[in-house]
């Protein structure tokens, strides 16, 4: 089972995924608002607040839900034709997922495996090789409700891959776990992503700062930038800086102007802030940016200004 192939090597393997006009509304919500986007193999960061559109973006690449206008094509088909085909290359982890707590993680991953279709002698070879790569080994026996929740997260994601998708849908495959447990299951995502094309959704921007191929930004239902880290940094490098404060004056400043990061220096507070123009009044300095920083000037900056 072989999921790591070197950065920039073509291969036979290479898929395309491509989002055409994608709308969808829920009454008089504009949930999608003509969504248009091509995806290939890699990780694809999904970034939004709640209400961007993320789920139910994930729900029509999921078929789970009818779209009102626009195209899905996975390799020049429309998803809708393939159907069956379609949910055999397609792997999905859910935010929110019925563990089957008294089941051993070895037994939901088997009647999981007889969901998607999967033989019996095929399903045990799978399950074996799947509870090695996410590091469930030693707990194959042990019951779900026993597991940590950095462990049944990476258990999930097990589930996700036992058909082999070539398509893989994360929707917040760290949510509830420890920094360690964060930053291991990241690092897995990452490993596992040269021959598919990874979707992950999330609120915690770390999560895809590092690995992401490109980051995809949804607000009120529309893609409003996608971009590798490296270009969506480039757009705000001129736009963060640090600022010295008096304990006294901080609510002041916060009430002006987006505050990122806050430390305290011998003399005072030390505010990293996201503005197109920092507030007049203040010593004021460049800052390095990050990609909170990005998320922060597109979906809090703007709207304090808006």
């Amino acid at each position: 089972m072989v999921f790591y192939r070197a950065e920039g090597e073509k291969g036979e393997n290479d898929m395309k995924l491509e989002i055409k006009n994608l709308t969808k509304k829920y009454g008089e919500v504009q949930a999608l608002d003509r969504v248009s986007l091509t995806l290939e193999n890699g990780i694809y960061g999904l970034l939004g607040p709640n209400g961007a559109g993320k789920s139910t973006l994930i729900n029509l690449l999921t078929d789970n839900l009818r779209r009102e206008t626009g195209s899905i094509l996975w390799n020049g088909e429309e998803i809708l034709r393939l159907g069956r085909d379609y949910r055999k290359v397609l792997g999905y982890m859910p935010q929110q997922q019925g563990y089957y707590e008294d089941f051993s993680a070895g037994a939901f991953l088997m009647y999981m495996s007889h969901l998607k279709g999967l033989g019996k002698k095929e399903a045990e070879k799978r399950v074996s090789e799947l509870l090695e790569v996410v590091h469930l080994k030693d707990c194959r026996k042990e019951k779900v409700g026993a597991l940590s929740g950095g462990m049944r997260q990476r258990l999930l994601i097990a589930q996700a891959l036992l058909n082999d998708p070539k398509l893989l849908i994360l929707d917040e495959p760290t949510a509830g776990v420890d920094p360690q447990e964060r930053i291991r299951i990241r690092n897995f995502i990452s490993e596992i992503a040269a021959e598919r094309i990874v979707i992950l959704a999330t609120h915690i921007v770390s999560d895809v700062e590092a690995i992401a191929r490109e980051i995809l930004l949804l607000k009120k239902g529309r893609l409003i930038r996608q971009g590798t880290p490296l270009e969506l940094l480039e757009d705000v490098k001129a736009k963060v800086h640090e600022i010295r404060v008096s304990p006294e004056k901080f609510g002041e400043l916060q009430n002006r102007c987006v505050v990122s990061n806050l430390r305290q220096t011998p003399d005072g507070l030390a505010a990293k802030i996201v503005a197109d123009e920092p507030p007049e009044g203040y010593f004021c300095t460049p800052a390095a940016a990050n990609l909170e920083d990005v998320y922060l000037y597109y979906f809090e900056q703007q709207q304090l200004y808006n």
